[in-house]
């Protein structure tokens, strides 16, 4: 009988147990329940949150998740997605997140390359910012831009005011305004105007506190970090007040390719000496990527040299003829049209009207939808013989879907100060590399020996590129380069990846850091941190 009871004394203790785990496992009840009471309109709140039996709760998570290495069964998710619908939604989100111990990440287009702002190793919750109204002054040439409106969005909104007035953005139509300029922002007008962030004069911003800031109230030293230091590190950015700039109404596109056995090893040597210095209107690249050859069927690589010209072709053929003769660019290899359309060309959109910039269903032109990235920053030309032990990893057979981009540097960005924003790779910068290996979805199961290919190329090039600190884009997240711990983070631990991407103005962002988030509320595996 004792026995028994001792029995039944224990399976009541493990039950209470599994009840106390399973209790303590479901933080997010009271996190719902101080959204709600926080909340001016609980019912409006309601309709805003998806938690994980809610039948649209996968479909919201995965709508803007840009690669797909970080949509499997293994990766964590959000045990709530917040989709806020107005200001207070928020503040209650931020609230009722740092009371009840949960991590918040923030996302508008979905574009980081790690994941990191949907993807989290503790209990967290996504807030899609996805305010995402456009309002453009042509008169004073500026437009109050939403965090959560894409690239094309804003294009579009400005072609239909102005076809000679756009904004220093990206490539890519479907990135998130908020994550681009948080990071920077390197797009095509950047040799003429400098980065999305050089182009911001204002800001609405809801700090850790829960107060809406702009540029006045928010002070310049908050203003400076939140254009280029990074998502995710300050607090959630609602709005960006635009500088808008002047281009032509015909601006002129042009790719040329080559393959090894066309003299392309000898043309990228040409291009590494001269595009640097090429004229602002221009943005100079060249993408390398391994083809079959049409002579024998082995592998070669093809080198695509291409460019923007802020300009008819009339204006640009003498500059190439002067300048790169050696590539013989001729009018056949150029295309006339206006701002807005070379949007669409480069992102292989040519023919499609322009009301596809606003849909930001994803289409990556360059690649798959599962990749890993890696960036460099080069300083001196890269030999012949550099260049060919580069081209042999091209030819690798993890590398069948991979490319690597040249990017010229020089124009504007040698005359704007290392500080003038976080975003630190000025002057001294020939071009900036971009690394892409990219695979299919039934080749996943095989992810790492691409991204072991990517980490192998990465340590090939060490000789070739920056060095002390070796330079990285913050917008190009690798989590190689370093990361922070989940728990506490120390200044000595982010400093290895923070120079990187920062240089020295790492130090002033974790000063600001300091002051705005001194709890490190707002943090992630690549965050400022705050000195303790």
């Amino acid at each position: 009988m004792k026995s028994l009871q001792l029995s039944m004394l224990l399976l009541s203790l493990v039950l209470a147990a599994l009840l106390s785990f399973s209790m303590g496992a479901l933080p997010h009840e009271d996190f719902l329940q101080c959204l709600s009471l926080r909340s001016n309109d609980s019912s409006t709140i309601s309709s805003v949150i998806y938690t994980r039996n809610n039948p649209s709760y996968s479909t919201v998570l995965e709508s803007t998740i840009r690669n797909l290495r970080f949509n499997s069964t293994n990766t964590p998710k959000p045990l709530v997605i917040v989709t806020p619908s107005r200001t207070s939604h928020f503040q209650a989100t931020i609230y009722c997140s740092r009371k009840h111990g949960l991590q918040i990440r923030t996302r508008s287009g979905g574009h980081d390359y790690e994941g990191l702002s949907y993807v989290a190793k503790v209990p967290f919750v996504v807030v899609e910012v996805n305010f995402r109204s456009v309002d453009v002054d042509v008169e004073n040439r500026v437009a109050w831009v939403q965090a959560g409106a894409i690239l094309g969005e804003v294009y579009y909104r400005i072609a239909e005011k102005s076809r000679t007035l756009s904004f220093a953005g990206g490539v890519f139509h479907s990135i998130g305004v908020g994550g681009f300029i948080s990071g920077g922002g390197f797009g095509l007008l950047f040799r003429k105007y400098g980065t999305g962030g050089d182009n911001v004069i204002d800001a609405q911003f809801i700090d850790v506190n829960g107060r809406i800031l702009d540029r006045k109230s928010m002070g310049e030293d908050l203003f400076w970090a939140i254009r280029g230091g990074g998502g995710g590190s300050f607090g959630i950015v609602l709005a960006w007040k635009l500088k808008l700039v002047p281009v032509p109404a015909t601006v002129t596109v042009f790719s040329v390719s080559r393959t090894l056995e066309q003299n392309a090893t000898q043309l990228i040597l040409r291009w590494q000496e001269i595009a640097h210095q090429l004229p602002d209107e221009m943005n100079p690249d060249v993408s390398m990527f391994s083809v079959n050859s049409t002579q024998d069927g082995r592998k070669t690589i093809l080198a695509s040299f291409s460019s923007l010209f802020l300009g008819t072709i009339d204006e640009l053929l003498p500059i190439m003829q002067q300048r790169f003769p050696e590539l013989g660019l001729s009018s056949q290899d150029c295309s006339e049209m206006s701002w807005i359309e070379s949007i669409l060309y480069f992102n292989q959109l040519q023919n499609q009207p322009l009301e596809i910039l606003l849909n930001r269903t994803f289409r990556n032109p360059v690649g798959g939808q599962y990749y890993k990235i890696k960036s460099d920053y080069v300083k001196e030309p890269i030999s012949e013989t550099a260049l060919n032990g580069l081209f042999s990893r091209l030819s690798d057979e993890e590398a069948s879907s991979a490319i690597i981009i040249f990017m010229a540097y020089g124009g504007i960005m040698d005359r704007i100060p290392e500080d003038a924003t976080p975003f630190p790779h000025r002057a001294g910068n020939l071009y900036k590399i971009y690394y892409n290996v990219n695979w299919q979805e039934q080749d996943n199961v095989n992810s790492q020996k691409y991204i072991d290919w990517s980490r192998r190329v990465y340590n090939y090039m060490t000789p070739f590129v920056s060095k002390s600190p070796r330079e990285a884009y913050a917008n190009y997240r690798d989590l190689d380069i370093g990361s922070n711990n989940v728990g506490i983070t120390s200044y000595t631990q982010a400093s290895v990846w923070g120079r990187k991407y920062f240089k020295n103005n790492f130090d002033r962002l974790v000063q600001v850091k300091t002051k705005i988030d001194p709890e490190n509320f707002f943090k992630h595996e690549q965050s400022i941190p705050p000195l303790h």
